[in-house]
């Protein structure tokens, strides 16, 4: 008798376009519906019991879970390589949910100081509110992320690639401290995508995005999401009672116990996103999904054009700086080699000889670039951070950012690159 074949794994572009879409068994539509209600009618009593008792999976209110939403969910998670997602509101909702599944009052975690500057102004302010901690470690200074863990901390953040500064954190070296410590690696994902990088692979078990990033791709939405890589054993050392104690809101279900390897998107589902509330939208679920299809398509394209309009800055002569782990040379180039071989994506920074004020004349001055507060857009963006995103954080902290008063944070769209090019150099003979 002939051996059975094993299942085909479908490829990346495959899973962007298929993963947890099915046609609409009312009506046959191909593409996901948007289902753009609050409710979902019960069959009777006993079924509204089961779903509210966490004792079979369906719709009960679309500020717990939605079909279009899931169907996003389900996609991510596949692309990310993990066992399950929860979409919310935006990247930033995301993190609160991770933190309020992972943190009481008084607990710490370990973030990378190159972060995002809304992530910093969140950890260092808002979460304060909450009574969680961040203890802040250097991604160039691998051994500074062990030295910060104590009895208190809960878990370490990283992004694995930083925005704005381009700086590739060594996934693999972090979760090995986060793993020795007993706590999990939550990554940020989101200027990567999982067509360049998949943090599960090298060790993350919890990933986030910002959907309004990359992942939609063309700035009409916003989102974001949380990927349980299923890796974690949150009974071990009983230090996440949110997952390994009986919950009283579901009659002293363990979820842990209950939902073994997805057991952290069903807390983020059911105790977070529940009580909390930041729902996305079906309509905004739906522009995200349709984004998704073309993913690898345009990773691509925006990694290509940045390269090449990388590489025009560095020889420019009033560029003082290029900082794009694609250029041979660039500090990060042989991490970017292990864990973002097939590109770098869209997003580096240069610095300018006159400082801030040439900074400010530049982004005043392009054409084709649009000046605003965002990344991931199929057009190409510009921004001085010093001035805008990070204005609110000391000079000092800027600069251990990546945006130190010279800075300019590029997001390379999918223009033909001569024009994007075309543009700079205009811009930076009016400056």
């Amino acid at each position: 008798m002939a051996e059975a074949k094993a299942e085909r794994i479908p490829g990346f572009a495959t899973l962007s376009i298929h993963a947890g879409a099915r046609p609409d068994p009312t009506t046959g539509a191909r593409a996901t519906p948007i289902y753009q209600t609050t409710s979902y009618v019960f069959d009777d009593v006993d079924h509204a019991a089961a779903l509210f008792g966490l004792q079979t999976f369906g719709n009960i209110y679309t500020r717990i879970g939605n079909p279009t939403c899931a169907v996003l969910e389900e996609r991510v998670a596949a692309l990310e390589g993990g066992t399950a997602g929860v979409a919310v509101a935006s990247g930033h909702a995301a993190q609160v949910l991770v933190m309020h599944a992972l943190m009481r009052p008084g607990d710490e975690f370990i973030a990378s100081n190159k972060l995002y500057g809304g992530s910093i102004n969140q950890f260092n302010h808002a979460f304060k509110n909450f009574g969680w901690n961040v203890v802040w470690a250097d991604p160039d200074d691998i051994a500074s992320f062990e030295r910060a863990v104590s009895s208190k901390t809960r878990a370490i953040f990283i992004e694995s690639i930083a925005n704005p500064g381009g700086v590739i954190t060594d996934i693999e070296a972090v979760a090995q401290i986060a793993h020795k410590a007993g706590v999990p690696l939550i990554v940020d994902n989101t200027l990567a995508t999982p067509y360049f990088c998949k943090p599960i692979d090298f060790g993350a078990d919890i990933v986030v995005h910002s959907l309004t990033k990359f992942l939609g791709g063309h700035g009409n939405s916003i989102g974001g999401i949380i990927v349980d890589a299923g890796t974690f054993n949150w009974s071990r050392d009983r230090k996440y009672p949110m997952l390994c104690e009986p919950r009283p809101e579901y009659h002293g279900i363990i979820l842990h116990e209950t939902f073994g390897n997805f057991a952290f998107a069903i807390a983020c589902r059911v105790l977070g996103l529940r009580d909390i509330g930041p729902a996305l939208s079906p309509f905004n679920a739906f522009l995200i999904l349709t984004g998704i299809e073309t993913l690898p398509l345009r990773m691509q394209r925006h990694s290509d054009n940045a390269i090449a309009v990388a590489q025009w800055l560095s020889a420019h002569p009033k560029v003082a700086w290029v900082s794009c782990p694609g250029l041979p040379g660039d500090k990060y180039y042989k991490l970017a080699q292990k864990y973002v071989p097939k590109g770098i994506g869209a997003v580096f920074t240069f610095g300018l000889k006159g400082g801030y004020d040439a900074g400010v004349k530049v982004v005043s001055n392009v054409k084709l670039f649009s000046h605003l507060a965002n990344i991931g857009d199929t057009r190409s963006l510009i921004i001085h951070p010093a001035s805008t995103t990070h204005r609110q954080l000391s000079d000092a902290q800027k600069i251990e950012a990546g945006a130190g008063p010279d800075v300019v944070r590029l997001s390379i769209g999918l223009e033909d690159k001569e024009d994007i090019i075309a543009d700079l150099e205009q811009a930076l003979e009016a400056a």
